[in-house]
């Protein structure tokens, strides 16, 4: 469920996309998140920090960050991985739910380089949810990019940390783990083996197209054109709508698609269930500190008869602040 690619060369620009696919409506919205708020963890608030940077970030219910872009260039894609295995939480070592998982680097970093080091160097820890909607136990990973064309995919197996760094790691699907998906793209032809392109909606089929498409693209005459070259990668990729198959976790459709490009900080997002593309330009956001926390709620604006399309930076609206869902929150659910 889900892909993700990085373009590193499009005409001066990186460019990354990714396709969202679930078995179910996610009820994504747009956040504005600026400089100056202060979180925590959400797992026993140990760790507590400020955030750095503003960005725009993609919301699960709005409660969980899962895509998003700060205004450093920094980039960041959580995708599921059915073999993650986080470990017993230890309380010698910080720790972060996997709901603020994504937000943390975000708020924090401006490079890969950085929170790679980061994690490296403390340790981190990653507490495993429940949706308290549905009683899903989320198992997922971590992809970074940013205006470098520096990439790292963070995993946990086993209840260790693996972290690829580096830009070659530039697609990311789901299972199998990732050093098992570059082993088996190494035996498709073009990557040092006989086999041909495969074209099911197997995660490692994916990764495969994902894969060759993306270091095939011409060089773009214009952002436009990155952007719709980026876009024609992850449709490729997408899964199309079908019926639920509870043996295959796998197969859920593409339930939306983001392309961003880190260099001009552009972030945009397409629905697959209606017509119009929007996109925001993170340098048009007032991201300073003590600015509100804004929303573009897609499901209101993209619903309406005609929609909206375009530039929608003026669309966010104030409501309450952005809250993330806590280990606290289900513990006080289940009471």
């Amino acid at each position: 469920m889900c892909t993700r690619v990085v373009w590193t060369d499009a005409g001066g620009s990186v460019i990354v996309g990714r396709n969202m696919d679930y078995h179910r409506e996610l009820a994504t919205n747009l956040w504005l998140l600026p400089r100056g708020v202060r979180r925590d963890d959400g797992v026993h608030g140990e760790l507590t920090w400020t955030s750095r940077f503003g960005s725009v970030v993609a919301t699960a219910f709005d409660m969980i960050s899962v895509d998003g872009l700060n205004e450093a260039g920094l980039a960041g894609h959580v995708l599921w991985l059915a073999e993650s295995d986080y470990g017993e939480l230890d309380p010698a070592r910080p720790a972060l739910s996997q709901a603020v998982w994504l937000q943390y680097f975000l708020d924090t970093f401006a490079t890969v380089a950085d929170a790679v080091a980061w994690i490296e160097a403390n340790d981190v820890q990653v507490a495993q949810m429940v949706d308290p909607a549905s009683g899903e136990v989320p198992a997922i990973h971590l992809a970074l990019d940013d205006a470098t064309g520096d990439s790292a995919i963070i995993e946990y197996i086993g209840g260790a940390l693996e972290v690829h760094h580096g830009r070659d790691y530039r697609v990311m699907t789901n299972s199998p783990t990732y050093h098992e998906q570059l082993a088996l793209l190494a035996e498709i032809d073009g990557f040092g083996g006989d086999r041909p392109l495969p074209g099911t909606t197997l995660a490692t089929d994916r990764f495969a197209r994902a894969a060759y498409y993306v270091g095939r693209l011409p060089q773009p005459r214009s952002q436009v054109e990155a952007i719709a070259s980026m876009f024609s990668v992850i449709r490729n990729a997408a899964q199309p709508f079908r019926l639920p198959d509870p043996g295959r976790p796998d197969a859920s459709q593409t339930i939306w698609q983001v392309v961003a490009d880190l260099t001009t900080k552009r972030y945009v997002f397409e629905s697959t269930t209606r017509p119009n593309i929007v996109w925001v330009d993170l340098e048009d956001l007032d991201f300073t500190v003590g600015a509100p926390q804004l929303v573009l709620d897609l499901g209101s604006h993209l619903a309406v008869q005609g929609g909206v399309a375009g530039n929608v930076g003026d669309r966010f609206e104030r409501r309450a602040d952005l809250r993330f869902l806590t280990l606290a929150d289900l513990a006080h659910a289940e009471s």
